[in-house]
């Protein structure tokens, strides 16, 4: 009792529960993008009537997925609102420091333990060039180590190419696992623990949260620092896995190998609705991109389309997507704050 009132105590309840909305779930972007991977499918059997096989739809990964493996780290950097144009040059002088150690003696086990190292070391190499140079944006910084890196690439090797590897060593690109090929069991493998790592742990919140705001996570005692050299040494060590994979495919590396990988890479996790200005992602989406663009250069390879006119379809791809997803967060953001 109160000044003569008797205060009641009311029970109050918040439901956080939303409404499922068929709509909304069906208009997702990674949706949109299962339908154009079916689209690829439904124009590569056009094509040729020979594509839609199994052994062929398992076959044609190999072709394409040993530059898949850097999505995943170049997703948690744009998520960062970043950039890092580097990771083909990374994997260009990690190939070439692989094929030399091995020339020079060393057993090829311990040399692709080597390019695993070696792409680590560039990797972090990036970060810590960012870090120590805040005011310097992120693509004069991997722009420069992209420059080194494969600077240093030609002056190894010069325009010579280094072979002789093993013949055991095909099976990372070209062997199999019962029906399956060894490179999209490791895909797939890789897939997971980065879907984990990026949605279900602590780490992979702080990358959202510095993202949406840096600022706000630097005040609230975050190491960014940390976090962002951690994400450039996965990064790096994703480069020394595909140079592993690459290098098996061709088994034989010269310094200009990996050229506009950065660009395939960047274009993938960004067809995948990575947004570029940070905080928003997931990683089915650059996983599902990862197949549309590899099965659409497959179909056009089929075709016998040059290289430069894929670039071009490439291109617009981007550019149709970027402006249709931009367009439904704008709509969703709008809705939300209505």
């Amino acid at each position: 009792m109160m000044g003569g009132t008797v205060m009641e105590k009311t029970n109050t309840s918040l439901s956080i529960n939303k409404p499922w909305n068929w709509k909304e779930f069906f208009f997702q972007w990674e949706w949109i993008l299962f339908a154009i991977l079916i689209l690829v499918f439904v124009i590569n059997t056009i094509i040729s009537p020979f594509f839609l096989s199994l052994p062929n739809i398992l076959n044609a990964p190999r072709n394409f997925l040993d530059s898949a493996f850097i999505v995943f780290p170049m997703m948690m950097v744009i998520v960062l609102g970043r950039i890092d144009i580097s990771v083909g040059s990374n994997v260009a002088l990690t190939s070439v420091m692989m094929a030399v150690l091995f020339r020079a003696g060393l057993p090829m086990p311990l040399a692709i333990v080597s390019a695993l190292i070696i792409g680590t070391i560039l990797g972090g190499f990036t970060g810590l060039i960012q870090i120590k140079f805040p005011e310097l944006p992120a693509m004069i910084c991997t722009l420069s180590t992209m420059i080194i890196f494969r600077g240093l690439a030609f002056v190894i090797l010069r325009d010579q190419a280094v072979g002789g590897f093993p013949a055991w060593f095909t099976f990372f690109s070209w062997g199999y696992v019962g029906p399956f090929p060894f490179i999209l069991i490791a895909f797939v493998i890789v897939a997971v623990i980065f879907y984990i790592l990026i949605h279900k742990t602590g780490f992979g919140r702080l990358i959202f949260g510095m993202g949406s705001n840096l600022l706000a996570c630097k005040y609230s005692g975050v190491k960014t620092n940390k976090i962002f050299m951690s994400v450039s040494l996965l990064t790096g060590l994703m480069c020394g896995v595909c140079a592993i994979f690459l290098t098996s495919r061709m088994m034989s590396v010269r310094p200009n190998i990996a050229v506009f990988y950065e660009l395939d890479v960047i274009a993938m996790v960004v067809l995948g609705g990575v947004s570029t200005a940070g905080g928003i992602g997931r990683v089915i989406g650059p996983i599902l991109a990862v197949f549309i663009i590899g099965f659409l250069q497959f179909g056009l390879g089929l075709f016998n389309i040059v290289p430069e006119v894929m670039l071009i379809i490439l291109g617009l791809l981007l550019i149709i997507s970027v402006l249709v997803n931009n367009l439904r967060v704008n709509k969703i953001t709008v809705k939300q704050n209505n």
